[in-house]
């Protein structure tokens, strides 16, 4: 009995000398980078069993306390948390952090900065090859024919012409209401070139990637006051690294058959009136 009394004592002074050591807290000095060696500022460093934590400098180098046997959790907008251990660790600190892409695809880029997407209040449409309109298309406006609220396409009538294109019903009457057009980055008067009916006819459909609607008024923070009316930006395909050779063949044809052929007679009524088109 006196024995498992010693024992029982003996584990109890061990598990209490045990408790100060793993409690104890220690300063760590360290630096975040990415994995491509350059440093990353403002990254958030929490110590998982303290509530202490600390912020990356502009060298990305941070200086926390925390238990010898605790962890380090390191956190950023565009990279994947990591959790760093403490007891297996070496000091000073280098900690690499990977970038996600799915974070990235939070995030919207606008002519003022970037900011998340339940945080943009303009109006964007987008529509990629998969989603334009079918059929047999002569001009880059109709791709856009019934596919976005908001945006009114008015065919002109005249071969090859790009029609009219109105935002939200844009009505001024001594101001163009045309909107801003937009190919590839570059910013194109809205006026026909030589020999072209209209600046979308100038355009292949088939050469068409991707095309974004602004609809609102917040597009002027990027382009100025000629997105007043809204802004078509134009995205056409183009190479990627290590991509196959791809043969795309678009065919179209049509039958028509004469309603009467030249020179048949067209029996008349025996009267003394005999029109002239009855031969």
């Amino acid at each position: 009995m006196k024995k498992i009394l010693r024992l029982t004592y003996l584990c109890l002074s061990l598990l209490l000398l045990a408790v100060p050591a793993l409690a104890q807290e220690i300063q760590i000095k360290g630096v975040v980078v990415d994995d491509k060696g350059e440093a990353v500022i403002g990254a958030s460093v929490k110590v998982k069993e303290t509530p202490q934590g600390a912020i990356t400098d502009i060298n990305g180098g941070f200086t926390v306390r925390a238990p010898k046997r605790g962890h380090l959790i390191i956190s950023s907008i565009g990279y994947t948390t990591k959790t760093v251990p403490l007891a297996s660790a070496t000091f000073p600190l280098k900690i690499v952090l990977e970038e996600s892409a799915q974070s990235l695809k939070e995030i919207v880029v606008v002519g003022y900065g970037s900011m998340q997407k339940k945080d943009l209040t303009g109006s964007v449409s987008s529509i990629n090859e998969k989603n334009f309109q079918k059929g047999a298309i002569s001009t880059a406006g109709e791709l856009l024919v019934g596919k976005v609220a908001g945006v009114q396409i008015t065919p002109d009538g005249s071969p090859g012409a790009g029609g009219r294109i109105r935002i939200r019903g844009g009505a001024s009457l001594n101001a163009s209401n045309d909107p801003l057009i937009v190919i590839d980055g570059v910013p194109i008067e809205n006026t026909a070139v030589a020999g072209a009916p209209s600046i979308l006819s100038s355009i292949n459909p088939q050469d068409i990637a991707s095309m974004n609607v602004l609809k609102d008024a917040s597009a002027t923070a990027i382009y100025g006051s000629r997105a007043s009316n809204g802004v078509i930006m134009i995205t056409t395909k183009r190479g990627k690294v290590g991509q196959k050779t791809q043969i795309a063949v678009s065919v179209q044809s049509s039958l028509s058959e004469a309603a009467r052929p030249l020179g048949r007679r067209i029996s008349c009524p025996d009267s003394a009136y005999r029109p002239r088109f009855c031969l």
